[in-house]
């Protein structure tokens, strides 16, 4: 199979340039001015931007055991439509993926159900080091840490568990930072105040700044004191910036960090519409928090941009604050989102791509993806930056049937995606067949 797209803008490496651009079977075979081999498909990108596929680092996809919410074949499907052609699951799901062999079950849904490429964290809990240890670090991104509970109670609290898994395994470690006595101290105060109906505005004060930057501060001291290599999870507020550095390359940093696209959009003023909605863990927080984050993600203190896609059911997030649960589906609009603050003068194509796709890629080591360039995976997305549409019930894709984006006006769309070299989202239309593959990760001898 030969696809070849004609006279489009490619955004790579910090470089904007018109070229062709040859595909043939899975990888990119050939990047170009004035290709003119035969191909099976042509398309013309004139005034289009193609980007490398968006890598996101941290989705619940809620397979196995929470289907009711979301699966990989329905919440994949989502991300192909918003151009993105990888994703790294997370442990939390029904059993959590805390033995190898759970592990693997995952991987064998996933094969049967992914539209886009899949890798699944290694889940910790305070008794499971030798599972954790036996994780391949060939096909597998990487170990996730609760250090705040969150949906489906993955607690880590014990600090001798915690010092032997970063003292002992080579692995990248995932950290989700919330400090959970401060948490449930907090909780407490509001409940005996409003009982089981707290506003949800309180949200970011139970989930507050302090409880953040306990947790990360406590992580990141004790990566440093192991030489752990730790990946700071959805950070939310301005304390927490200084906790890292952007004076090295990313390849040589040991400790990353991520911001995730609603804590760029969304502040705490945001709750009085919005409601449980945008309950998330962590919390959104301020405008100053909002800021600050905008200001460490240009200046590479943070260095990746993801979603934390987490579906619930309209019926659990419209309980009372108590029993409602965090999170919100995004994968289909992170990439829009985010071209529409390129729209809006706040970022550059360019840093979009090295956030959403190079960076991803260099952090986990993903294998010949996150970049155009010959002899690299066909993962591919062909964006048109002039075309309005707004968020509707009716062209949402999640499989929980809501969005806290509905009613937002955008201007930019993906048009085309393709996974492996195949076009699989075309103006709307998802191809019927599956092309997804198991990510791999580059590993030192």
């Amino acid at each position: 199979m030969k696809t070849l797209i004609k006279n489009v803008n490619i955004v790579n490496e910090g470089k904007i340039f018109e070229s062709d651009i040859l595909i043939e079977n899975d990888l990119i075979s050939k990047i170009a001015s004035g290709i003119s081999e035969d191909a099976d498909l042509m398309i013309d990108g004139t005034g289009k931007y193609l980007l490398p596929g968006v890598i996101d680092d941290q989705v619940h996809f809620r397979d196995p055991g929470l289907t009711h919410k979301g699966d990989i074949e329905t919440e994949s499907k989502s991300a192909i439509a918003g151009g993105v052609t990888s994703f790294i699951d997370q442990p939390n799901t029904v059993p959590n993926a805390v033995t190898q062999e759970l592990l693997a079950d995952k991987y064998e849904i996933a094969s049967q159900k992914a539209y886009a490429n899949y890798g699944f964290m290694m889940g910790g809990t305070n008794d499971n080091l030798e599972e954790v240890l036996k994780t391949n670090p060939r096909n597998v991104p990487g170990i996730k840490l609760f250090l705040g509970s969150s949906t489906g109670n993955m607690l880590v609290d014990n600090p001798e568990t915690l010092e032997n898994i970063f003292s002992n395994t080579k692995m990248l470690i995932a950290v989700h930072c919330e400090d959970e006595a401060t948490i449930r101290a907090n909780t407490q105060k509001y409940m005996d105040e409003y009982g089981e109906d707290i506003p949800v505005k309180f949200h970011h004060l139970i989930r507050s700044e302090e409880a953040c930057y306990k947790s990360s501060s406590k992580a990141i001291e004790l990566a440093k004191k192991t030489g752990a290599r730790l990946h700071v999870f959805h950070l939310s507020t301005a304390k927490e910036m200084e906790l890292f550095r952007n004076d090295i390359p990313l390849k040589d940093k040991k400790i990353t960090a991520e911001v995730c696209v609603h804590h760029l959009t969304f502040t705490n003023e945001d709750y009085n519409t919005k409601g449980g909605l945008i309950k998330w863990n962590p919390a959104v927080k301020t405008q100053k928090d909002k800021d600050a984050l905008w200001e460490a993600l240009l200046d590479d203190r943070i260095d990746v941009i993801a979603t934390d896609h987490a579906p619930h059911t309209a019926e659990e997030k419209n309980n009372v604050y108590t029993k409602c649960p965090s999170g919100a589906p995004l994968v289909q609009h992170s990439l829009v989102v985010m071209l529409e603050n390129y729209k809006n003068g706040k970022i550059s194509l360019e840093k979009i791509v090295e956030k959403m796709s190079h960076n991803p890629a260099i952090l986990f080591k993903v294998e010949k993806r996150g970049f155009v360039k010959e002899d690299y995976k066909a993962d591919l997305v062909l964006v048109d930056l002039n075309a309005d549409w707004t968020v509707s019930k009716e062209n949402l894709l999640y499989k929980c049937g809501w969005s806290p984006l509905e009613g937002m006006n955008f201007h930019s769309k993906v048009t085309h995606t393709f996974v492996n070299g195949q076009l699989v989202y075309d103006n709307g239309k998802i191809a019927e067949e599956k092309f997804g593959e198991r990510l791999l990760f580059e590993v030192k001898e």
